[in-house]
């Protein structure tokens, strides 16, 4: 069975909240972080209440995770321009709303 885009979004979303490990929190992060730069993903992340995810973990001790919600070092955008990340994507949502 295939899941659609939402439902695979909901799946990390899922994974990250029950999850007890730092590095699959990472992992699912990063992942969620680069669905963050498409904007056909926009709704179904304001559906999921993801950037309040991403704005929860600015206050982690963890580096890599706050970095992550940032939008910054995440392995597939290795380089950011301005307007891009965390803060980019809460400017566009706010812009655009449903």
């Amino acid at each position: 069975m295939e899941l659609g885009r939402l439902e695979y979004l909901q799946a990390l979303v899922t994974e990250f909240q029950v999850t007890d490990s730092t590095e699959a929190k990472e992992q699912v992060l990063a992942n969620l972080a680069n669905f963050a730069y498409d904007p056909s993903n926009y709704e179904y992340l304001r559906q999921l209440q993801v950037l309040d995810l991403f704005l929860d973990m600015l206050t982690e001790d963890n580096e890599t995770l706050v970095e992550f919600a940032m939008g910054k070092d995440c392995p597939e955008r290795p380089q950011l321009s301005p307007g891009q990340g965390t803060a980019g994507l809460a400017l566009r949502l706010v812009a655009n709303p449903p």
